[in-house]
């Protein structure tokens, strides 16, 4: 394994689940209070995503060269886009 694919490979593992259990917490937050189910899916799809990006571009400088580097950002911003299309179906 090159040393890019282990750079991000060790990003992933150590940074992932934090996010995920933040995103997750969140939305069980909101779904305590009581907020429509389909609103708290759109607001975690975009929360999570937006921090999965976030972490994509400081990841960016050392791991740009890789493919599955790309598939991954492309991942989170599908993740946003899904967050806003869900919130979008749910005021309209």
């Amino acid at each position: 394994m090159e040393d890019d694919a282990k750079v991000f490979r060790d990003y992933l593992l150590f940074t992932v689940p934090h996010i995920t259990v933040f995103a997750g917490a969140l939305f069980g937050l909101m779904i305590l209070l009581g907020l429509n189910v389909n609103l708290s899916v759109g607001i975690f799809s975009f929360i999570y995503g937006l921090m999965l990006s976030i972490l994509a571009l400081v990841i960016r400088p050392h791991v740009s060269r890789l493919k599955l580097y790309w598939l991954f950002f492309l991942f989170s911003l599908a993740l946003i886009g899904a967050g806003v299309a869900i919130m979008f179906v749910v005021f309209s």
